[in-house]
């Protein structure tokens, strides 16, 4: 059970309008934001960063972004935004290789030089305390401009914030999010744990 149950997906309009935008990448808004319109004005700013960060002005493509939110969820043990991440990876055309994959994502040949340092940098920049090195910059900076390594940390940064939010409250998990986690996590050992 929740710590705060999500309210209808009608109580704020304005977040209902905004929350469309996650019919495009899950097929369902989630209860995340559901709960945050509580306190409509963290809902609405929320959908407007995530719309913002996940937005494409380089070479960073939408499934590589939502493979970098998995890789940052995997690290943090956030089992709701693992299955989010790579629901929303297989919605943006990521390869099925490399969905199946993930987990060997350093050592699989369906992950290039310049994703492998995207997903490393993910990896390290996601714990606590940070670990990104000067190796993990020279290999970030060989294959990325700025732009898109801070499209990058955007992505890591917002999952950090959803990680956070959606373990301390326990938000129940769709069913669309539990079938991609059961798909291409599963066997691995993801289950939905307190996400139920």
């Amino acid at each position: 059970m929740p710590l705060v149950t999500p309210l209808p997906s009608d109580h704020d309009k304005e977040t209902q309008e905004l929350a469309e935008f996650f019919n495009e990448t899950l097929g369902f808004c989630p209860n995340s934001v559901l709960t945050m319109q509580r306190r409509p004005a963290i809902s609405k700013a929320f959908i407007n960063l995530n719309k913002a960060v996940m937005a494409n002005e380089g070479r960073v493509t939408s499934a590589l972004k939502r493979m970098i939110a998995w890789v940052s969820s995997n690290a943090t043990g956030c089992r709701y935004c693992q299955a989010h991440a790579i629901r929303a990876a297989e919605r943006y055309g990521a390869e099925q290789e490399q969905l199946d994959n993930i987990w060997e994502y350093r050592t699989h040949h369906s992950f290039s030089e310049a994703e492998r340092a995207a997903l490393d940098f993910s990896l390290a920049a996601s714990q606590v305390p940070n670990a990104v090195t000067p190796e993990i910059e020279k290999r970030l900076h060989a294959h990325w401009d700025d732009g898109e390594i801070v499209e990058m940390l955007g992505v890591i940064s917002l999952f950090g914030y959803l990680n956070r939010w959606n373990d301390s409250m326990g938000t129940s998990i769709e069913e669309g999010a539990v079938e991609s986690g059961e798909q291409y996590l599963g066997k691995h050992g993801w289950e939905k744990g307190k996400h139920s």
